[in-house]
């Protein structure tokens, strides 16, 4: 028997994406797809061309990753900038089984790029199946570690460094916290968890309520949940690095920013998330919005939902460190 639950209504707006999605049939994800959705949708000339128009440049660095295996970061920042400033360290999402660090970059660019003199930096985790838990999260900390220890070469202010991520990669960024203050690790200024994928254990109302809906689904979580924990999911034997909603101690952990949609497989653990950390005596912003799917704001930038939630985005990040650039003291 199904336990399936009526979801909320989409934005009408929004759900003009949805209606044609739908026209193209049904979709399910495969292993067979992950080569294809790990690649870039241009070349990284073409992104370097579209930084440097923009008065940007990036340059890649290979670091120690988890058990010392080497990573690659990329750094952004405008071209002759000097001094120490904030940085962002950006985790890409992709249900830990897709995307590529340099796929998120661009949308970057109106709310925090060309607002705020900010180093960017992003990190290229290894990926499920081929490396489960705890590889990605283990490398996402790993690249914080060494940003932080190599603030001065790369012009950062180590007190001021801000992780974010979408989807998966805000999952990881949770963890990547959780591990930071559990190991006494580097200090994190503020998290940004847009979207968060938190829960593997597929038991919130929100989880049995979309479903088959086009994008981020049901489905599809439980399939990169099996990516990144095999046999582990929903069982026991998972860590609170791993997923994040299994944390009953969310005190200690740095000033978050944490959205989703109320129409979006991740509601419900994002919602308890929150207040997990508000009962901890944790600062955080919540924000749920109405009729919003998963990944919204990439999908259609333009619609008004997409545009009030990119703008609350950048209010907190301008409330977080004053009225002046980021990369003021």
């Amino acid at each position: 028997m199904s336990d399936l639950m009526p979801r909320p209504p989409f934005d009408p707006e929004l759900s003009t994406f949805l209606t044609a999605l739908e026209a193209r049939g049904p979709f399910t994800l495969t292993t067979e797809m992950l080569p294809h959705m790990r690649g870039l949708d241009t070349t990284e000339e073409a992104l370097d061309e579209r930084l440097r128009l923009r008065g940007y440049e990036r340059r890649t660095i290979t670091v120690p990753g988890h058990l010392g295996d080497p990573i690659t970061l990329a750094v952004i920042q405008r071209i002759g900038r000097a001094g120490a400033t904030s940085a962002v360290y950006s985790i890409h999402g992709g249900g830990m089984m897709f995307g590529h660090y340099l796929g998120n970059l661009d949308s970057y660019d109106d709310w925090l790029l060309n607002d705020h003199d900010v180093v960017l930096i992003s990190v290229d985790y290894r990926l499920a199946p081929e490396y489960p838990d705890p590889y990605p999260v283990e490398d996402c900390y790993a690249g914080l570690v060494w940003v932080h220890a190599h603030a001065e070469q790369l012009d950062i202010d180590p007190t001021r460094i801000v992780i974010a991520g979408q989807s998966a990669g805000a999952g990881l960024a949770a963890g990547t916290a959780l591990l930071a203050r559990d190991r006494s690790g580097p200090s994190i200024l503020a998290q940004i968890l847009v979207s968060p994928m938190l829960d593997d254990r597929d038991s919130t109302a929100s989880t049995r309520q979309i479903d088959g809906v086009g994008v981020a689904d049901r489905q599809m979580t439980r399939f990169g949940w099996d990516a990144y924990l095999g046999s582990r999911r929903a069982g026991e034997d998972v860590s609170v690095y791993a997923a994040p909603a299994r944390a009953t101690d969310l005190s200690g952990l740095p000033r978050t920013y944490i959205d989703c949609g109320s129409a979006e497989v991740f509601r419900d653990e994002t919602v308890a998330y929150a207040s997990g950390l508000w009962a901890a005596g944790g600062d955080a912003e919540l924000h749920v919005w109405p009729g919003a799917f998963h990944g919204f704001t990439s999908m259609m930038p333009t619609a008004r939902i997409s545009v009030t939630a990119t703008a609350a985005l950048a209010d907190w990040i301008r409330r977080l460190l004053g009225a002046g650039a980021l990369g003021s003291g």
